[in-house]
């Protein structure tokens, strides 16, 4: 699953990804002017008439005796969607992992585990209400597809200067991070003085 959609991110076959790209595009830009009631009434309408027309087709064919007027979607019907046991504790244990990981980090942040980590948490949030206020949900869906098929592929094509710009954004966002936990007490920037007083004390 994961080599599919890499290869649809990295257009491995330009018709496949082309049609998904152009597919999702039209879905949210109808969303833009329409419910999302309607647009999925739409498409699950038009599917249907594809369906059904492709169904009648064949039939036609049967009744001119050109075709066994066999149900073009029989293989997908005779596939066995049924999950065994292993197969559902499995897609269990690896919903309830997600939850527990999620939870785990939400309490890292909210509870302030780590204040520097809470801290960058709540700048992100700063800086997404002004976000929020020029683009709705929507069009940041919409330009995240959009990056989501044109990111990767111009990172392959052009994958050394960027990892060496990303490098120097990194050592200096590295020694920003190291300067403020070094500003803020009970970061962990006391624990090596207080080991070595702690050990004067016991030679004393």
């Amino acid at each position: 699953m994961g080599s599919q959609v890499a290869d649809l991110l990295y257009w491995k076959d330009t018709r496949t990804s082309g049609a998904v790209f152009t597919g999702l595009m039209a879905s949210l830009l109808c969303l833009l002017h329409f419910s999302i009631v309607s647009v999925a009434a739409h498409l699950a309408l038009l599917g249907l008439c594809a369906t059904i027309s492709l169904r009648v087709y064949r039939k036609v064919l049967q009744a001119v005796h050109r075709g066994d007027g066999t149900n073009p979607f029989q293989a997908y019907l005779d596939m066995d969607l049924t999950l065994t046991r292993e197969q559902t504790e499995r897609l269990s244990q690896q919903i309830a992992t997600h939850v527990v990981s999620t939870a785990t980090q939400l309490r890292h942040f909210f509870l302030v585990e780590d204040l520097v980590d809470s801290l960058k948490l709540a700048l992100l949030f700063y800086i997404l209400t002004f976000v929020g206020a020029i683009f709705n949900g929507l069009t940041l869906v919409i330009l995240g597809v959009v990056a989501l098929f044109t990111v990767p592929l111009l990172y392959r094509q052009h994958q050394a200067q960027i990892d060496q710009y990303v490098a120097l954004v990194t050592n200096q966002l590295s020694h920003i991070k190291a300067k403020i936990r070094a500003k803020i007490p009970g970061t962990g920037t006391l624990a090596p003085t207080a080991s070595v007083s702690g050990s004067k004390a016991k030679a004393e």
